[in-house]
């Protein structure tokens, strides 16, 4: 079994074939480095309370509630037992409506990803037939899923033994491309500026590969924060901002290409697990120190 608790537990439906299903989420930011809110003046934690926004006295938990504001200041409270009573089968469901071709789907309707596996043994074999049903199809099924009280449209597509779900936006959530680049002039390319680019689009073609991607930014924050531990003084000032100098733009292609010629046969292969050292740590005691360091204990620090 997965090594995550499931996020939802229900049902696949297609026409009268169902079967029992876990959907988990395929993707976590629990691994970047982040912070907890504390005292500058103690060192000790922060901790956030409610206040009454009228009366200013603070709230206990057991007295926090939900409520729709209809006009200022004015609110309908609900309950959660209201709302959990509402009856819509894609509660407990997600029944297939309809099967798309996946190029249709825009990519700003995408939101969240998901795996969906059958749930217990009884249902593995319906959960087959439905996964290598739309993979015969060689399309995408739509369906409706309430996810943190929410209904939701998931797009279902077979994914390897599973399913791969992805959450979509509903339209009025997608703003309409029209405010945005209309208003942007069109401006007539020189054919020999337009070949340059597309020669050093040409030159720096590759296929996707997500492990080629490093944060260097994560990996800078977790070195600076070695240094502290270690009692090594870090720099501080204002963020370097980069000179933009004002060159002609077909000078510009040009000197990219030949940056390109010269830097092409230098590269070389990360070691799995090894991480970039971005800031220089120097002095044995800093060096003994960082050692002792694992990337897991400064993301501990989780932000308040």
């Amino acid at each position: 079994m997965p090594p995550v608790r499931p996020y939802w537990k229900g049902y696949l439906k297609l026409a009268l074939v169902s079967c029992p299903i876990a959907l988990y989420t395929a993707a976590s930011s629990s691994e970047r480095v982040a912070f907890r809110q504390i005292n500058k003046k103690t060192g000790n934690r922060l901790r956030q309370q409610l206040v009454d926004e009228v009366t200013r006295e603070p709230v206990e938990s057991v007295d926090k509630g939900r409520g729709y504001e209809y006009s200022k200041g004015a609110y309908i409270p609900v309950e959660d037992e209201e709302l959990d009573a509402i009856a819509v089968e894609s509660n407990h469901t997600i029944e297939i409506d309809k099967f798309v071709p996946r190029e249709q789907i825009d990519e700003r309707y995408f939101d969240n990803p998901y795996y969906l596996l059958p749930n217990d043994q009884v249902g593995q074999e319906a959960f087959a037939v439905i996964r290598e049903a739309m993979r015969g199809k060689g399309m995408v099924a739509l369906g409706r899923v309430v996810l943190s009280k929410r209904e939701r449209i998931i797009m279902l597509q077979p994914w390897g033994k599973g399913v791969m779900g992805a959450t979509l936006r509903y339209g009025y959530e997608v703003r309409d491309q029209k405010d945005f680049f209309d208003d942007l002039p069109d401006v007539k390319i020189a054919p020999d500026m337009l070949k340059l680019a597309e020669h050093i689009l040409t030159s720096k073609e590759a296929d996707f590969d997500p492990s080629e991607f490093v944060d260097h930014y994560e990996e800078a924050m977790v070195e600076m924060l070695k240094k502290k531990q270690a009692g090594i003084s870090v720099p501080k000032g204002e963020a370097v901002v980069p000179a933009r100098n004002v060159v002609n733009l077909m000078d510009a292609l040009k000197r990219s290409i030949a940056g390109e010629k010269m830097s092409a046969p230098k590269s070389r292969k990360r070691i799995q697990g090894q991480g970039e050292m971005l800031l220089p740590i120097s002095g044995k005691k800093a060096k003994e120190a960082t050692k002792s360091i694992a990337r897991p204990a400064a993301r501990q620090m989780k932000a308040g």
